[in-house]
């Protein structure tokens, strides 16, 4: 009886201690594809962003999306390195040109940070730099002179560099920026021998914001004595047109 008693004990000790390791066997296999499961949706997301990262933009698609003002996709076109960014169209303007055409700051930000040449001529000889003194795109401009490398040898299609524009169309505070940059010959005149000076006076209507011009590029050192190709000075521009303002200001510079 007692050997019967014992035998029983030891069948349902075995019995137990099988089911233990079963429990233990069944678990490790759930936490085993628990951690395989994990591992492969870890890989997924990683291939994921890899393909994003590496992502192929054909040609024209920087182009289109700063046309388009797509902040974004011009943040992904330029994860590619290999990317031209000074890529151009049929009118030869790259993008950093288009964004500054249309004033999209952020999009010529980037593009300046991730080296667009801001000094690439289109079929018309502006450069982005050249369009962004000329149309007073200031914050652009100011960027580009703090950030970029302007050439001030590159010019306009009318031989004129950032600074003779800037004053014609009355950006005050373009003509400010470029002439405490410092670098840009305040006194370099174009095709014409039109100065920044002559041609705030001869090609402008005498108003305040034109008079505040000449009076900073005259503060800056402009020679009034030079002349035009048609003989003509900022001074004796200013007594044809009748601008009085504008003929004291000029008497009061040597």
């Amino acid at each position: 009886m007692k050997h019967l008693l014992l035998t029983a004990t030891a069948c349902l000790l075995l019995l137990t201690g099988c089911n233990t390791q079963a429990e233990k066997n069944k678990e490790a296999s759930k936490m085993k594809e628990s951690t395989e499961e994990s591992l492969s949706n870890s890989s997924r997301e990683a291939s994921s962003v890899s393909s994003e990262n590496s992502q192929h933009y054909e040609s024209g698609a920087l182009l289109s999306a700063v046309s388009e003002n797509n902040f974004t996709l011009v943040e992904s076109i330029l994860k590619d390195t290999t990317y031209a960014i000074n890529e151009q169209n049929d009118q030869g303007e790259t993008p950093l040109l288009i964004a500054t055409h249309q004033n999209f700051v952020p999009i010529a930000k980037v593009l300046i940070d991730r080296g667009a040449d801001i000094n690439l001529q289109d079929h018309i000889s502006d450069s982005a730099f050249l369009y962004a003194g000329a149309q007073g795109k200031t914050e652009i401009l100011q960027y580009m002179l703090t950030k970029g490398t302007p050439n001030f040898t590159i010019y306009n299609r009318f031989g004129g560099n950032a600074l003779i524009p800037a004053a014609e169309k009355g950006h005050l505070e373009n003509v400010i920026l470029l002439l405490e940059d410092g670098r840009i010959p305040v006194d370099f005149q174009n095709d014409f021998g039109y100065t920044a000076l002559i041609e705030a006076v001869a090609l402008t209507d005498g108003s305040e914001v034109y008079q505040q011009i000449i009076q900073a590029l005259l503060a800056k050192g402009a020679n009034k004595h030079l002349t035009d190709n048609y003989g003509m000075t900022a001074e004796a521009y200013a007594t044809k047109l009748g601008y009085t303002k504008m003929s004291e200001i000029l008497a009061t510079y040597p």
